[in-house]
């Protein structure tokens, strides 16, 4: 099956993350159709089968929170052996959802998106937890009872003191409820982008990685307006001068009324965008 251009790729992510009950699985798919030009609809296809078939193998309603994530754990911990470990965050693959659904391994939010696609289509009641530094899952009722487990662990059940050492280990922070409460389709995907700017941002040679990265992230419905100036410097350090400093100038209008002084640099930076074409 051919493989969509760039602008049917981007139009679909777009209209998949406007839609009321946006799709986790479908979107972190399109993020990787953008990193992977093997994965055409076929593949796309294919994960999402994968994800029915490794459902199908649960056990029909086990029980409460806690069998849900004993289930899951023997399923995908176990006897499939998803897990991470620290070379898995040198990857980019490990952001990946098909590669991470061939390989078995990744960063903790893309084996927690393996473990709640699969835990969701089983009708588990499961959700995601954006801790600060580490994604985990957890299943029941977030504000009542309920259990987590750390997918990167191979599915390990945590004590709210397990997450508290997570939170301080990461950040020095301790642990609030709000960090427990569900974390939302559209901020998962999110994050997941993050991550990928932030692997790329570590490899000067990956800026077309990092500027897809940018690029989808400003397609979600909310996103943070600093993205705009990001990618404008993405462009500019590319070579495309005359578009990178059109929308730095761009970015400078939005900042004049908040902050005319950094709006002021970020016009030095066009003017100096510019000059590049001379």
């Amino acid at each position: 099956m051919p493989r969509m251009n760039d602008t049917s790729r981007r139009r679909r992510f777009a209209d998949a993350a406007r839609e009321e009950r946006p799709d986790l699985a479908l979107l972190c798919l399109l993020v990787g159709m953008e990193a992977d030009s093997g994965l055409d609809e076929t593949g796309i296809d294919e994960a999402q089968i994968e994800l029915d078939r490794l459902a199908g193998q649960l056990p029909f309603s086990p029980g409460g929170p806690e069998d849900w994530a004993a289930a899951l754990n023997r399923l995908l911990g176990e006897r499939h052996g998803f897990r991470g470990g620290p070379a898995d965050y040198r990857r980019l693959g490990s952001s990946l959802l098909h590669t991470v659904l061939r390989r078995r391994r990744g960063l903790p939010i893309l084996l927690s998106v393996v473990w709640m696609e699969v835990a969701r289509r089983a009708g588990a009641p499961v959700y995601g937890v954006a801790l600060p530094g580490h994604f985990v899952v957890g299943f029941g009722d977030p504000y009542g009872s309920h259990v987590l487990a750390d997918p990167f662990d191979g599915g390990r059940p945590l004590s709210r003191e397990d997450a508290a050492t997570l939170v301080s280990g990461a950040t020095g922070a301790p642990l609030s409820a709000s960090m427990l409460s569900p974390a939302g389709s559209l901020d998962i995907v999110l994050r997941i982008l993050n991550n990928i700017r932030a692997w790329a941002s570590a490899r000067p040679e990956r800026t077309d990685v990092r500027l897809w990265a940018v690029e989808l992230s400003l397609l979600l419905p909310s996103h943070p307006a600093e993205l705009r100036y990001e990618r404008a410097q993405l462009l500019v350090e590319r070579g495309d001068f005359m578009t990178g400093a059109k929308e730095l100038e761009e970015y400078a209008e939005v900042m004049e009324a908040v902050r005319p002084d950094a709006a002021e640099t970020v016009r030095h930076e066009a003017r100096a965008a510019r000059a590049m074409l001379n």
